[in-house]
């Protein structure tokens, strides 16, 4: 029998701790529940012999098998993983910043102690996309892998898209149905895909990068109008989480809103779901999909991960990255763009837009505008060719200079269904 400390009595802890209780034949016994004002948070389901405490150190120094780590944040979670390991006890965690930012030393030290450190529930929730990278795939060779990672993202863009509704009330509703917080920067701005992205390039890819050198570009700046233009092109619009090895053997990685082909598996993933897609050497195209974030099937991955200590076949470390600086991210790519103004309509716009690209080596492919908009603010879009990102970037930083502007500039690459950017 399995002994299960569990630190961290939230919302995914509640829920762990249900499965634990619910199937006490499944070889896991939870032994410990820690908690900050612990006496909060007892409930009355919880078998009577479980101990409640407030303070990890009786954890640490118990006889619990496995520490389940569900508090969150890097301090003090990183710490206390590091000092479960070096008392001798496996763990499991849902702490994607942890496994983002101090994943390759942890597992080095579960390596040496010859005790499990298993992270299935740290992305995409309840999907077991490590678990299959790290087994399923294990005879190809990944070079890409991407995803639909941050389910407050995909739910207003979606509702954004199918309902046009303005991102403040696709926003409010996330909020309202519990997928946002109260401050939804690290969703809204990458940061949270951006942890998980660093977690499936080092499972998948087998690279360790610098969490803080994947350059990020938030959907803030989406407006309902873009998903009309997105659909003329045949796309939708997500905030993708992208890693891949370059035929140089570079890496390239970015976590940004884009356009992607509605045929894709990108583009299907509607509401709160998360999707991941990894292209290998070999065997081509695979994808995971499912509920990425939530108590019951975050729940689930960690008891999996549990059972599979109990088990005794979780996979071994052998095969992690041990190189002890992160790998140089690329920043910049080639694809075609999408580039959308709202302007004070006058003659001379397109010209002066088209002299900027030019300048910059950027080719115009096309100029969609919609009829029935006001001339105060008129919205359209420019398609780019392809080229390079850094081109577009460039170009538009001299063109929101120009004073016909009524809103910021918008642009995104335009992705293709597979394989590369474009």
């Amino acid at each position: 029998m399995l002994k299960v400390a569990l630190v961290g009595f939230g919302t995914v802890g509640q829920s762990v701790a249900r499965i634990l209780c619910a199937r006490p034949a499944a070889g896991l016994a939870l032994t410990h529940i820690a908690n900050r004002r612990v006496e909060r948070k007892r409930v009355g389901w919880v078998p009577p012999d479980v101990i409640w405490t407030d303070d990890f150190e009786q954890v640490v120094g118990s006889d619990a098998d496995v520490v389940v780590e569900l508090i969150g944040g890097v301090d003090p979670a990183a710490e206390w993983i590091r000092r479960a390991l070096a008392a001798g006890k496996s763990v499991v965690t849902a702490n994607k910043q942890v496994i983002a930012q101090c994943g390759e030393g942890l597992l080095a030290l579960a390596r040496d102690q010859r005790r499990h450190l298993l992270f299935e529930a740290a992305v995409a929730g309840g999907i077991p996309v490590v678990r299959g990278l790290r087994e399923g795939l294990a005879g190809d060779r990944l070079v890409r892998v991407e995803g639909v990672l941050n389910g407050t993202c995909n739910y207003i863009l979606t509702r954004m898209a199918d309902a046009q509704v303005s991102f403040e009330a696709g926003l409010s509703e996330a909020q309202e149905l519990g997928y946002a917080e109260a401050d939804p920067s690290a969703d809204l701005d990458g940061a949270d895909a951006r942890a998980k992205l660093a977690i499936l390039t080092l499972v998948g890819l087998r690279r360790r990068i610098d969490v803080e050198a994947v350059p990020l570009a938030s959907i803030r700046e989406i407006d309902p109008i873009d998903f009309v233009y997105a659909r003329r092109l045949g796309c939708t619009i997500r905030q993708v989480a992208r890693a891949e090895l370059l035929a140089d053997e570079r890496l390239l990685a970015f976590v940004r809103p884009a356009l992607v082909p509605l045929t894709s598996n990108l583009a299907r993933i509607e509401g709160n779901q998360n999707t991941v897609v990894v292209e290998g050497a070999f065997g081509g195209e695979a994808s995971f999909s499912g509920a990425g974030a939530g108590g019951g099937p975050t729940a689930v991955s960690v008891v999996s991960d549990l059972e599979a200590i109990a088990r005794a076949d979780a996979a071994g470390h052998a095969g992690w990255p041990s190189a002890s600086s992160a790998e140089a991210v690329e920043r910049e790519f080639e694809a075609p763009h999408y580039a959308r103004f709202i302007v004070a309509d006058r003659p001379g716009i397109i010209a002066s837009l088209a002299d900027v690209f030019s300048r910059h080596g950027v080719n115009v492919d096309a100029v969609l505008q919609e009829p029935g908009w006001s001339k105060s603010e008129l919205p359209f879009v420019v398609t780019l060719e392809r080229c390079s990102s850094a081109a577009v970037g460039e170009a538009l930083t001299e063109i929101v200079a120009f004073d016909f502007h009524a809103r910021r500039p918008v642009w995104m690459p335009i992705l293709a269904s597979g394989g590369g950017p474009s």
